[in-house]
């Protein structure tokens, strides 16, 4: 799970733009310098000896060779880098299209769109070292030929997520190839939709896997994607959170895109979390954007390191907030987050900083805002990736702040309640919503405080969002802003 892991190093492209070869280049660095990290379930005894990015940063693969004598090598797959909802949307289900390339006597199918994802894969070529200008086969059949005889060599395929899919078609594809030294195949996929309709998995099934294993968190929703998807319209257990009605609609729309075709998983699956037990705590009320969250933090690399008890990959930079959150160009920023080394980059949206000093803490940077206009993320980009947009990290130039909400106390209580809300572009004046109803007892404290007591509601049994409106800005609504009303 640790090479499945890595695999999402640097994932997003810079906010102000990269060409393929940077991104590539920083891809490798990141990965390298995380093999040598002997602190990692990895434990220093991998070395990287091919990677590929295919074009418009849709796919990514890269094979490591074992170092300790074992003669172990792992072909390893990525996705696509996007959104949850965007890769269940985009990933073409409604088409299936033959799958030569897997070495079956029988025509077997797939989806177009895994076949889509199966073709950048093995199409591309890397244009970096350590083995440049050479397609996945042939990089993984120059590095078995220079390697031992004895004992025998084993190629792993594997992947996270759509990876674990496209990984599910390079093991046949791999299998069915001539090679200087015939290895024998594992296939060990995490989270992996579905690649291929029942005569797909007749023929995966056939093959002799040295291992054949679909590790999946029994509370990852992408997993039952194509087989059951619906099923998860009944999630979550308590203490939640349950789907609301605008959940099931989106499940059940993304269902349909299959279009009658019926999927089914290869592999022997072994679960993991069925008893609930690994969840994120402040995502539990019955919203969608808590079912979203949680369905995100149920499927995230970190979640399956821990119910694999592998110790946590290092982490991209994330950026907290930023301060002050408006200005002019020229102004300095300071940057707050975590993650920051000395070789970060600050984008303003697409604007590149240029000017910027790292605190050696890792979690401070000054920088000088670049040109630009209008309301920008502040992200910070490095070897291990670039943070995650946050609504706390958002400059406006020339003004007003941007208004957000970060925090609310307490979480709960009855109509009445007073609430401390905290965040940022408060001012004196503001209105304060707890859903449609505006509060008549508001109390600005400061520009990052704001207090409240909550209003009546046709139905004082059910959570809210919080919402601050300054002049003609109001706060965007997060699971950071809810409050679940217990009676009056």
């Amino acid at each position: 799970m640790t090479l499945a892991a890595l695999a999402a190093t640097g994932a997003t492209p810079r906010p102000s733009g990269e060409t393929l070869e940077h991104q590539t280049v920083r891809i490798i660095t990141g990965i390298d310098a995380q093999l040598s990290d002997p602190s990692l379930a990895t434990q220093d005894s991998w070395k990287l000896v091919w990677l590929a990015l295919s074009e418009a940063n849709a796919n990514m693969a890269y094979i490591a060779q074992s170092t300790n004598g074992s003669n172990e090598f792992a072909v390893v797959g990525r996705g696509t880098d996007a959104d949850l909802t965007d890769i269940l949307e985009d990933l073409d289900v409604g088409t299936v299209v033959p799958f030569p390339e897997s070495g079956s006597p029988k025509p077997i199918a797939v989806s177009k769109g895994a076949m889509d994802a199966f073709k950048r894969v093995v199409n591309a070529r890397s244009i970096a070292s350590p083995s440049p200008n050479v397609t996945l086969a042939q990089a993984l059949a120059a590095a078995l030929k220079s390697a031992p005889s004895s004992p025998q060599p084993t190629v792993y395929l594997t992947g996270h997520s759509l990876g674990g899919c496209i990984a599910t078609m390079l093991a046949p594809y791999l299998q069915a190839q001539t090679w200087p030294k015939q290895p024998k195949f594992a296939v060990i996929t995490y989270a992996a939709p579905t690649a291929g309709v029942q005569s797909f998995v007749d023929y995966f099934d056939s093959v002799p896997w040295v291992i054949d294993e679909r590790q999946n968190n029994a509370y990852d929703l992408v997993p039952h994607a194509w087989a059951d998807l619906d099923t998860t319209a009944g999630w979550y257990p308590s203490p939640g959170p349950q789907a609301t009605e605008e959940v099931k609609l989106l499940i059940g729309a993304i269902s349909q895109r299959t279009k009658g075709n019926v999927y089914v998983q290869p592999g022997t699956l072994c679960l993991m979390n069925t008893g609930y037990t690994s969840f994120a705590k402040n995502l539990v009320n019955k919203t969608t954007q808590d079912f979203l969250g949680q369905i995100a933090f149920q499927h995230a690399n970190s979640t399956y390191l821990d119910l694999v008890e592998a110790p946590a990959v290092p982490s991209g930079p994330v950026v907290t907030d930023v301060t002050p959150t408006f200005g002019a160009p020229g102004a300095t920023v300071t940057i707050n987050g975590t993650g920051f080394s000395p070789d970060s980059m600050v984008d303003f949206g697409h604007f590149a900083c240029t000017k910027r000093d790292i605190d050696p803490s890792g979690i401070r940077i000054t920088a000088q805002v670049p040109n630009g206009t209008g309301v920008v993320h502040v992200r910070v980009t490095n070897t291990l990736g670039t943070s995650p947009a946050v609504a706390m990290g958002q400059f406006a130039y020339g003004g007003p702040a941007p208004v957000v909400v970060s925090a609310v106390s307490p979480t709960s209580g009855k109509v009445g309640t007073p609430v401390t809300i905290s965040g940022s572009g408060f001012a004196d004046g503001a209105t304060v919503h707890f859903k449609d109803r505006a509060s008549d007892s508001v109390k600005f404290v400061s520009t990052g405080q704001i207090t409240a007591t909550a209003p009546g509601q046709l139905d004082d049994h059910q959570t809210v969002d919080i919402t601050v409106t300054v002049g003609k800005a109001t706060s965007p609504t997060s699971p950071a802003d809810e409050f679940t009303y217990t009676g009056r």
